[in-house]
C-alpha cells in the first residue's frame, strides 16, 4: 500500500505586498491544489482562494464517498466538474463586484491514490516528478511562451530570457475553462512538486532537482529550501510549493507476507 507525505507553503516573496497564491491539501483523500491568482484590488487572491477552497472541499467529499474503487476516468470527470463549478463561482463574483472584474487564477490539482496520480492543470503553474535522479515536468504550460517553443520560434534556452514570459493562454475566470488532465503511475520513493511561477521563474530545473535529491533532507527542509532559493533568485513574485512524497507502507506489506507465509 502506498502512503503519501504532504507539505505545502506559500510566501509573498520579496517584492509584492500581497500574496495572490493559494495552496491546500487533504491528506485523507490525497487531494493537493495550488493556484496563482491575477487581478487588481486584491482580486487575484480572491480568485485563487476561491478555487482551492471550493475544489478541495468538493473533491475531498466526492473521493470520501467514491473511495479507491473510482476509476481514473471517473476521477478526471469529477475534477472537471469541480473546476467548472469553481470557474462559474469566480465569474459570478467578478460580475457581482466591480473590483473583482477580470480576476482569474491558474490551477494545478492532483489526486494521489494508491499507485496512481491524476493531475489536472490550467495555466502555467506546474507539477514536477523526481524519480531516482531524474526531474521531469509532467504538466505543460498553457502560455504564449510554450506555444512559441512548440512552434519552433524559440528554443528552451532562448525562452529563459524571453519577454512576456508570464502571458498565459488558459485560466479560471473565463467562459469555457479548458482543463488538461493526465494519469501517471506512482512508484515508491517518487517526489512530486507543485509550484507557481514564482518558483519556476526564479530557480532553474537543475537547481530544483538538487534540492529535491538530497537524501538527508526532510520534506519540510526541502520545502523551505525551495522558497529560499526563489528569494535568492530575486523573489519577484509570490512563491508557492506543494511537496508530495510516495512511501510504500512496508509494515502492511510485511503483514501480508506473513499471512501468505512468504
Amino acid at each position: 500500500m502506498m502512503m503519501y507525505e504532504i507539505c505545502a507553503q506559500t510566501d509573498p516573496g520579496l517584492v509584492r505586498k500581497n500574496n495572490e497564491d493559494a495552496v491546500a491539501f487533504d491528506a485523507d483523500t490525497g487531494v493537493c491544489l495550488l493556484a496563482d491568482g491575477m487581478g487588481g484590488y486584491n482580486a487575484g487572491e480572491v480568485a485563487s482562494s476561491m478555487a482551492v477552497t471550493f475544489i478541495n472541499a468538493e473533491m475531498s467529499r466526492w473521493l470520501a464517498q467514491a473511495g479507491v474503487q473510482a476509476t481514473a476516468k471517473e476521477i478526471c470527470r469529477a475534477i472537471e466538474i469541480c473546476v467548472e463549478n469553481a470557474n462559474r463561482s469566480i465569474l459570478d463574483a467578478a460580475q457581482a463586484n466591480f473590483n473583482y472584474q477580470g480576476m482569474g487564477t491558474t490551477l494545478v490539482v492532483g489526486v494521489f491514490q494508491e499507485h496512481r496520480l491524476i493531475v489536472g492543470h490550467v495555466g502555467d503553474s506546474r507539477c514536477y516528478r523526481l524519480r531516482g535522479q531524474e526531474l521531469l515536468q509532467i504538466t505543460k504550460d498553457h502560455s504564449l511562451l510554450q506555444e512559441q517553443i512548440d512552434a519552433g520560434l524559440l528554443t528552451p534556452r532562448q525562452s529563459l530570457t524571453a519577454l512576456n514570459r508570464n502571458l498565459i493562454t488558459r485560466a479560471l475566470g473565463v467562459d469555457g475553462v479548458q482543463l488538461e488532465t493526465y494519469e501517471y503511475r506512482v512508484e515508491p520513493g517518487d517526489t512530486y512538486l507543485m509550484c507557481s511561477d514564482g518558483l519556476s521563474d526564479m530557480v532553474g530545473d537543475e537547481d530544483i532537482a538538487i534540492i529535491l535529491r538530497n537524501p538527508r533532507s526532510t520534506m519540510e527542509y526541502k520545502k523551505l529550501a525551495l522558497l529560499e532559493a526563489a528569494k535568492r533568485g530575486g523573489g519577484r513574485d509570490n512563491i508557492s510549493v506543494v511537496l508530495i512524497q510516495a512511501i510504500e507502507d512496508s509494515s502492511r506489506r510485511g503483514l501480508l507476507s506473513r499471512m501468505l507465509g512468504k
